[in-house]
């Protein structure tokens, strides 16, 4: 087995944490999964899943991380309960069949990229879109972005995954707030911020058990819940640090995140009179791409949105596939390096029907995030509050007189409130998937 890495600092830790949750689902899939619902409806019940069940689930992905010092299938093991490492499984499969679909948007990202200092969208949108999103030329820059991604792995927990992070998260704060500050300009500003912040209540409370799946698989998403990449991230900390400062900055930062990405992609929308949620998956490239066309120095402003975007993708991408690393570095021989490539490359053909028919995307997508990842959260929840309690509390308190204060409530709620909402969740959630299926392959 080899040695175990360790972060360097603590804020290596938080920063590489934040830009896993950080990512393609912060920027790309939250505007449009807004769009779809709402916009602020979807926001509001959003918000209330993440501090209500995120945070939770998110403590307790740490606390089994720092405790066991394994991978997410190993550290049941180390824990003294191999019965539940079936979690860790669930949650690696979640993380695979994401990152299968996520490296082919990174590609896209890259085509956008190269499209927006050439011109390529200016003239159909919707036509560019198409063009970059299935075929062979969408398996290659598929390939393009797993093999930055294989890279960075490769080099380490310090050289790779903690350096990376500490430019690439800042380097996307930065350009968000700049491109949100000249959405802020536009003139359709004041009807996207009514849209994305005042809510309709009405139609909240109608639709409510509509956008609970999607709000919740998002949540799960954005903080990479439910696929074993806190738990790993967290395998690497010493036992100084508090797990209750530090999840609180994690989900303060990325929800900040996604939120200010939300006052980036509306105004665009809404001055060009496109309507939000329209496009689906392709929402952002296709809807914005427009509009950046339509606007002063527009080749400038999207290439710096989607040079935005892609390092997102990496910081993100790069977490997930660490997971599976860790995995084999923990319980094999087998050196980071070799593991690396060969595991990148699997994911890479898991990932070719998405880059060929767009179907697969939704099939996977709805899947993992609104099935696979609310199951995993359920059942973390339910072993730290019901089968592992005492060692969660005493792990949450180590480094932290606040944690060992907050300890109690927090199983309490682990034990009785996130298991019911997740369930509630996770029902909506297959019954969702099922109609899906029927609708598209029967």
């Amino acid at each position: 087995m080899a040695s175990r890495e360790s972060w360097a600092t603590r804020i290596g830790f938080i920063i590489a944490a934040v830009g896993s949750a950080v990512g393609l689902g912060n920027i790309w899939r939250f505007p449009f999964l807004t769009g779809e619902a709402g916009g602020a409806a979807f926001l509001v019940v959003y918000l209330g899943l993440v501090a209500v069940v995120g945070l939770p689930v998110l403590l307790a992905e740490l606390v089994i991380g720092r405790r066991s010092k394994r991978n997410p299938i190993g550290a049941f093991d180390a824990l003294g309960k191999p019965a539940w490492k079936f979690i860790g499984g669930l949650g690696a499969l979640a993380g695979l069949i994401i990152l299968s679909y996520y490296s082919v948007v990174g590609g896209w990202v890259i085509q956008y990229i190269i499209g927006s200092l050439t011109g390529g969208y200016v003239a159909d949108s919707e036509a560019f879109f198409l063009d970059v999103a299935m075929g062979w030329d969408t398996v290659a820059f598929d390939f393009v972005f797993m093999a930055i991604v294989a890279g960075i792995v490769a080099l380490g927990i310090r050289n790779g995954l903690e350096r990376a992070a500490k430019v690439m998260v800042p380097s996307v704060i930065v350009l968000l707030v700049v491109l949100a500050a000249y959405g802020a300009t536009l003139d359709g500003a004041s009807a996207a911020y009514s849209y994305y912040l005042s809510p309709d209540m009405e139609y909240l409370t109608g639709n409510f058990f509509s956008i609970l799946p999607d709000a919740a698989g998002q949540a799960f998403f954005t903080l990479s819940l439910g696929m074993g990449v806190m738990i790993t991230y967290a395998s690497y900390l010493g036992e100084d640090r508090s797990l209750l400062k530090d999840s609180g900055y994690i989900v303060v930062i990325d929800t900040a995140i996604a939120f200010l990405a939300g006052l980036v992609v509306f105004p665009f929308l809404f001055t060009q009179g496109i309507e939000p949620g329209s496009g689906g998956a392709g929402a952002v490239f296709i809807s914005l791409a427009a509009a950046f066309a339509e606007l002063p120095a527009g080749n400038l402003i999207g290439a710096v949105f989607f040079i935005m975007l892609g390092i997102a993708a990496l910081t993100s991408a790069f977490s997930i596939l660490e997971v599976v690393v860790s995995f084999v570095i923990d319980s094999t021989d087998i050196e980071r390096t070799p593991a690396t490539i060969v595991i990148a490359a699997s994911i890479f053909v898991i990932g070719i029907p998405t880059a060929l028919d767009l179907t697969y995307l939704d099939l996977y997508d709805k899947f993992a995030n609104n099935i696979l990842l609310i199951l995993g959260g359920m059942l973390l929840s339910i072993f730290v509050g019901l089968v592992y309690a005492d060692g969660a509390k005493a792990e949450l308190s180590e480094g932290s007189p606040l944690g060992a204060s907050i300890a109690p409530i927090w199983v309490l709620v682990s034990a009785v409130v996130v298991p019911v909402v997740l369930a509630i969740t996770l029902y909506f959630g297959v019954v969702e998937y099922i109609e899906f299926l029927r609708e598209s392959f029967l």
